[in-house]
C-alpha cells in the first residue's frame, strides 16, 4: 500500500443527493458543457469564464480523455487557457510529483480570441518536456498570483457556526 493507493480508495464524503447530481447532470446528462447546470435558477456557462484557465489532461485518463479536457478550448471564451497533457493516467498523471521517474508533459496557451487546434494537430505541434508538470503549473501560478494575503476567519461564529478545527480536518484520520 502507498499514499496515492490509499488516496485512491478514499470515500467521497458526499451527501447521496449531492453525489446523484453530480454523476447525473455533470457526467452522464454534460449539463455543464452544454450550459444547463443551474445554481441557484441561474445557468453556469463555461462561455462566462473570464479569468485565465489552466486545464489538465492525462495521456491514458479512463475517467477523463484527454480529448475530451481539450475541448475546454471550444467551450470557454476566457482571455487566455493553457492546456496542459501529462504522462499517466486519472491518479498517476495528477499525482506526479518533481524527482518522479520517467514523467513527460507537454503545455500550450491558447491567447482569448486564438486560432484553435484540434487535439492531434496540438499534441504534434506542442514541445514535449520531461519531468514534473507540476513546477510548469507553479511557474504558470505564480505569474498569474499577485502578493500572499491572508485567508479569512473561518466558520462564522456570530451564526452559531465556529470552526470545528484546523485544517485538514479529523476525517481523514478515519479508517
Amino acid at each position: 500500500p502507498n499514499d496515492m493507493m490509499a488516496w485512491n480508495e478514499d470515500q467521497t464524503r458526499m451527501p447521496y443527493r449531492m453525489h446523484s447530481e453530480y454523476l447525473r447532470r455533470l457526467f452522464l446528462n454534460n449539463d455543464l458543457a452544454s450550459g444547463r447546470y443551474q445554481v441557484n435558477g441561474n445557468p453556469v456557462a463555461i462561455s462566462d469564464i473570464q479569468v485565465p484557465i489552466f486545464a489538465v489532461g492525462t495521456e491514458t485518463d479512463h475517467v477523463a480523455p484527454w480529448k475530451s479536457v481539450y475541448k475546454i478550448n471550444l467551450l470557454a471564451n476566457s482571455r487566455n487557457v493553457t492546456f496542459l497533457l501529462t504522462s499517466g493516467g486519472h491518479n498517476a498523471g495528477i499525482i506526479s510529483e518533481p524527482g518522479h521517474p520517467h514523467r513527460h508533459y507537454q503545455m500550450a496557451s491558447r491567447p482569448g480570441q486564438g486560432i484553435y487546434m484540434d487535439p492531434d494537430t496540438w499534441q504534434q505541434r506542442t514541445t514535449h518536456n520531461e519531468g514534473s508538470w507540476w513546477p510548469a503549473w507553479q511557474k504558470w501560478l505564480a505569474a498569474k498570483s499577485g502578493d500572499p494575503v491572508d485567508p479569512p476567519a473561518m466558520g462564522a461564529p456570530d451564526a452559531g457556526y465556529p470552526p470545528l478545527c484546523d485544517a485538514p480536518g479529523t476525517y481523514i484520520f478515519q479508517k
